[in-house]
């Protein structure tokens, strides 16, 4: 058996362990995808299509979809920024976290693995979480929508590379954002950031729908203009078919008919409900975000930085592993009892066998106190793990005695 086929059988988490010296030959985009005669259209197509490989299904309809983020703001102040690639069904409904083996917590490494340093870059500008944690972001999207597009598929691929397809899927992501310049639409039409002009939702959606001549799907957020979804039906698969604009397929506009407004992307002297993310399937809002206590450690929102032999080195991230590169993740702390419980996008944090762990199946989150400012459990601020973690390594988190000690703080978000 290969290297490339032993570490794709290894569960979620494990394969990131792998020192990224040993994995980066083997993460570059290698393998070659399935040969695809005469594909048909996705949400078009008279028969039914048995190679998923070949076609988009059941998430026929792709949606690109970009943020307009003014509080905090977020991105350059002339550019909207990116949310996500969302597959639908051909009906406006969709699926979501399709293959909990693929959802990964470090796919920053996972590009720079792949050599892709420029995507990368260009991320790190333009696909941004407003609340500054945009590794835990790219995360959600990946776990949440990429898993379920079907030719991004393992199975898809002769001579599989590892981890491969998720870099196709921030790669082809950002190729079809660099093609739909929002913010050159509106102004081409007159429409532009004002704290006292209104728009029409008619103007701003021709002014979106003239570049392609089909019609998108604008949001808004208190009267405010702050997303706009673009529709593609795809010849093909993601990886190399062809995006063909489409209509709506069934998503509906929250916008009111008039006066709306399109704010600039300035500090706000006041501080309004932080934006957030709508569901193609509800148009309902999540719930409302914690935010920090100013000077209050483990309140509302925030990092949870690693202190070790006298520095600080990277950050606890979302899975409860110490990673010392890449973006922090953040978590919410929440009041619970004489102390407060920890959340991150993979859920409730535990104690589990010693190990500290955040995830889904986690039911009865444990409670953790502040010492002098520092995370602590059962009353110790010490936690261990066996060596300090390098490159792509994620080093499990301990509160029993190991041979490397370290603390963990609080970075307000």
């Amino acid at each position: 058996m290969s290297f490339s086929s032993t570490l794709r059988q290894l569960p979620k988490g494990l394969a990131s362990l792998i020192p990224a010296a040993l994995i980066a030959s083997n993460t570059v985009l290698g393998g070659s995808l399935s040969t695809c005669e005469n594909p048909q259209l996705s949400c078009r197509n008279t028969t039914a299509v048995a190679d998923t490989c070949c076609f988009n299904a059941p998430g026929g309809q792709l949606l690109l979809t970009q943020f307009w983020d003014t509080n905090p703001p977020t991105g350059p102040n002339n550019s909207w920024t990116i949310h996500g690639l969302w597959p639908d069904r051909c009906d406006g409904t969709y699926e979501q976290y399709c293959d909990p083996s693929r959802e990964y917590d470090n796919v920053t490494a996972i590009i720079a693995a792949a050599g892709k340093t420029d995507l990368l870059s260009y991320m790190n500008t333009y696909w941004k979480d407003y609340k500054g944690d945009d590794e835990d972001f790219w995360e959600h999207e990946w776990d949440k929508h990429g898993t379920c597009i079907s030719t991004l598929e393992p199975s898809c691929y002769t001579n599989y590379t590892p981890q491969e397809e998720v870099v196709a899927y921030f790669q082809k992501t950002v190729d079809l954002f660099k093609t739909l310049d929002s913010y050159a639409f509106l102004a081409a039409a007159k429409i532009l950031p004002s704290t006292t002009v209104t728009y029409s939702a008619k103007k701003i959606q021709e002014a979106l729908s003239k570049p392609r001549n089909v019609n998108v799907t604008i949001q808004c957020r208190n009267g405010e203009l702050d997303e706009i979804w673009y529709f593609y039906n795809v010849r093909g698969s993601l990886q190399t078919g062809e995006f063909v604009p489409s209509d709506p397929d069934g998503s509906k506009s929250n916008c009111p008919a008039e006066g709306i407004k399109y704010l600039p992307k300035l500090p706000r002297t006041s501080t309004p409900p932080a934006p957030t993310t709508l569901s193609t399937a509800t148009g309902a809002p999540p719930s409302p975000t914690a935010t920090s206590t100013p000077g209050v450690p483990f309140s509302g929102r925030g990092t949870l930085p690693v202190t070790s032999g006298g520095r600080t080195n990277g950050c606890i991230i979302s899975g409860g592993t110490w990673y010392t590169t890449g973006t922090c993740a953040g978590f919410t702390a929440t009041p619970s009892g004489s102390g407060f419980t920890l959340t991150s996008s993979k859920g409730k944090c535990a104690v589990a066998n010693d190990i500290l762990t955040c995830a889904a199946t986690v039911t009865d989150a444990a409670v953790f106190g502040v010492v002098d400012g520092k995370l602590a459990y059962n009353g110790q601020t010490s936690f261990y793990t066996e060596a300090v973690p390098t490159g792509t390594v994620q080093a499990p988190v301990a509160v029993a005695e190991r041979a490397t000690t370290l603390e963990v703080g609080w970075r307000a978000l």
